[in-house]
């Protein structure tokens, strides 16, 4: 990659810290500018025709149309795109992305999205009935994750996991400014845990210090205490990490973190919802909810694996005065009296309502019977990708799995499976692919398709390698390049990408 060739000769073999510094300075100068400029450029020009597909043949609108078009011919604009889309998700080509998917499911939440499209939870007066979801969302949530056993949680809906996780960082930074003095907050994540840490860490003012985990890809529970200081205000976990499906020591974490009066967050984001039932169907699942004595906040999104529509969260703390500690009023403002318990004022009270819905028409038994499929699946996918040769399973996975390769580029193998159909997240530091299990691939057929085809990506890249296209090498430069402003200049260009008209 002339990119790759132009930054790795310069600063390729300095230590990352140095490299970065090189590289800020040099990106100022013009000529070395316009060169990496053109070299991304010509980058993304392999990306741009996979996500803006629709250039040549759906009309593009830059500014208002004089005359409003005609309703049915909008709808029919949706329609033909939703269904040119369908068919990644709908027969299991997707990683995560869509968990449930069954006609019948999405016919009922969109009829409970229709009947409250208009809802705001800003105006609890108006539609009450929108706290009555939010309130029983978490109560049930809670119930699910270990209230029952550890006494009352407190929470709220919020609008996904990254909200969640922001949000139980700024309510433990002012929890803990109010109750010990700290000014200077501080808080302590295995290096596999969410992204969403790094950007409450910015937003809020809050120093992260991610700490590398062990052979196993679990959180080192010596090295994180090491790390920890007399400022930290926030210790974390996950269950399972969304990298590679590991589920981090919590318990050991919580003691620590208790034992330094630090809060501990569980990010259950993607497990929360199945690991409760792979307990309750006899598997090997250790503590990880309120039920551990030291764990002061967890989240969960209800719509991973919860099957609630896309837009739903729910955070939890062990006390309401950690709660309040997450809420926004305002007292003086000419406007009235203003007040917030997450980021939005105004919100879509339809979500809550079909989060509300999802939960309450599963139920205990549907929750169980969708875990045995995933699992069941999982196994499968787990066995095939044990069957290659040329890749490694990384870690222990139940549902989430993980592979690498010390003999063949895994990112061409991605790039190979792409071409194939499949739409797999790529991750790095190992360079490795993973494939979220939902109910997508526990239809007849899917796993083994997925199997297959992963063998025949892996003997091709094996006796063809070839560059790869689209994502894939964006993530083989990110795995290489030290200098990680060079890759956020990438992933930055690739957001203008996504608005460009």
């Amino acid at each position: 990659m002339d990119l790759e060739r132009l930054l790795r000769g310069p600063i390729g073999r300095l230590p990352s810290g140095l490299a970065e510094r090189v590289y800020r300075v040099i990106r100022r100068l013009p000529p070395i500018r316009r060169r990496i400029d053109a070299e991304l450029e010509k980058m993304l020009d392999a990306v741009r025709e996979r996500v803006k597909p629709y250039r040549d043949d759906v009309a593009t609108h830059r500014r208002l149309p004089s005359t409003g078009l005609a309703r049915e011919d909008v709808i029919a604009t949706v329609a033909s795109l939703a269904a040119r889309e369908r068919p990644t998700w709908e027969e299991g080509f997707a990683s995560g992305a869509v968990y449930h998917g069954d006609a019948g499911h999405i016919e009922f939440l969109d009829e409970v999205l229709a009947l409250s499209s208009q809802a705001n939870p800003l105006h609890a007066d108006v539609w009450p009935s929108v706290a009555k979801f939010e309130a029983e969302v978490v109560a049930m949530t809670g119930a699910m994750l270990g209230s029952d056993a550890a006494g009352p949680v407190f929470g709220t809906v919020t609008s996904g996991g990254t909200e969640s996780i922001l949000l139980a960082v700024k309510a433990h930074r002012d929890d803990a400014r109010s109750r010990r003095g700290i000014t200077r907050p501080h808080m302590v994540v295995p290096e596999t845990a969410h992204a969403a840490f790094d950007k409450a860490a910015g937003y809020f003012g809050v120093r992260l210090e991610r700490v590398p985990v062990g052979d196993d890809l679990r959180a080192d529970v010596t090295a994180m205490a090491a790390a920890m200081t007399r400022n930290t205000v926030l210790v974390a976990g996950s269950a399972p990490s969304f990298p590679h499906g590991v589920i981090d020591p919590i318990s050991e974490l919580a003691a620590v973190a208790a034992s330094r009066r630090s809060g501990f967050h569980v990010d259950a984001c993607l497990g929360g919802f199945v690991l409760p039932w792979a307990e309750r169907l006899g598997e090997p699942v250790p503590p990880f909810d309120f039920r551990v004595s030291g764990v002061t906040s967890m989240s969960v999104d209800t719509h991973k694996y919860g099957y609630a529509p896309k837009g739903t969260s729910v955070v939890l703390y062990r006390d309401a005065v950690l709660r309040r500690a997450q809420y926004f009023t305002a007292t003086d403002w000419p406007g009235g009296l203003y007040f917030s318990p997450t980021i939005a004022g105004s919100r879509p009270g339809a979500l809550s309502a079909g989060a509300w819905a999802a939960m309450v028409s599963i139920g205990e038994d549907g929750y169980l019977e969708a875990t045995t499929r995933i699992l069941e699946a999982a196994a499968r996918i787990r066995g095939g990708v044990e069957a290659v040769p040329e890749l490694q399973l990384l870690g222990d996975p139940m549902w989430v799995v993980a592979f690498g390769s010390d003999v063949v580029d895994v990112y061409q193998v991605m790039d190979r499976m792409t071409e194939r159909g499949w739409s797999l997240n790529g991750l790095h530091r190992p360079p490795a692919v993973h494939i979220a299990v939902t109910l997508r691939h526990t239809r007849p057929g899917v796993a083994e398709r997925f199997v297959e085809d992963l063998g025949a990506a892996v003997a091709d890249v094996a006796t063809e390698p070839r560059p790869s296209e689209g994502m894939a090498p964006v993530y083989g430069l990110a795995a290489r390049l030290p200098a990680r402003s060079a890759v956020g200049d990438v992933l930055e260009r690739y957001i203008d990408l996504l608005y460009e008209v």
